[in-house]
């Protein structure tokens, strides 16, 4: 099922930590030959490199800035001239501003939806002539059950993210007759660096029938799947990896 994706390239963002670490990691394993992005910590992004390294992948590490449309052009048009064409996106990247609405700037709220939201929509639409001259690709978008169900603290955050599942589904519709597939992920509470604030003790956990959090890696192999030939048929579709927190 896997062995189609082998020597494709994979453009990931928010590449050198949490899920999208995990997401890279996967992906270099099985073949694919992956360009991630990073906003910050070079040291990082270059470790990541270094421990990836492999006889039967190319993995290079790139700087963008999703708050910056006019920066992330010139870094697909690099990505493209290094690897011929991107053939997979995964769009990861996102952050957080925590606040309750009343207490929210306009700066919190701009940079979580430019990031999470916008920036999504920017690299997409660059990387989607590369897709449409291979005539196929897949799109896989990393949103949250945030925003499904709705989390107090986070209307940026779940704004960002329920925009990004109607983002997918409209996308899916324009491109499907391109051969191009579009479908997003719905992680619950992951163990990464985000929910390092979040009280799992306070009956959190007890909401979980699986009564734990994820671990990135069972995020990647979800990314795995829709990207792979296994999900030929699957379009527009939000899958919600959360141990079924949110049936």
């Amino acid at each position: 099922m896997f062995n189609t994706l082998k020597g494709k390239t994979v453009l990931v963002t928010g590449g050198n930590r949490g899920i999208g670490l995990s997401i890279v990691k996967l992906l270099a394993h099985h073949g694919l030959n992956v360009a991630f992005t990073y906003n910050s910590n070079e040291a990082q992004a270059t470790e990541v490199v270094e421990s990836l390294k492999s006889d039967t992948a190319i993995i290079r590490k790139y700087k963008m800035n999703l708050e910056d449309e006019e920066a992330i052009y010139p870094v697909v048009e690099q990505i493209e001239d290094d690897f011929g064409s991107i053939d997979y996106l995964v769009n990861n990247a996102g952050i957080i501003r925590d606040n309750y609405m009343m207490l929210m700037d306009s700066d919190d709220w701009n940079k979580v939806l430019s990031t999470d939201l916008t920036g999504a929509f920017l690299l997409t639409k660059e990387v989607l002539p590369s897709m449409l001259a291979n005539k196929g690709g897949a799109i896989v978008n990393i949103t949250s059950i945030a925003g499904l169900i709705g989390v107090a603290g986070q209307t940026n955050y779940c704004a960002a993210k329920s925009g990004l599942i109607g983002m997918t589904r409209a996308l899916a519709k324009e491109v499907a007759p391109k051969g191009i597939r579009v479908n997003a992920v719905a992680p619950g509470y992951v163990q990464t660096d985000m929910i390092v604030d979040v009280d799992l003790s306070s009956g959190t956990l007890e909401k979980i029938p699986l009564n734990r959090v994820a671990s990135p890696d069972e995020i990647a192999s979800v990314v795995l799947f829709l990207l792979s030939e296994g999900s030929s048929y699957i379009t527009g579709t939000t899958i919600e990896v959360d141990g079924g927190l949110t049936n």
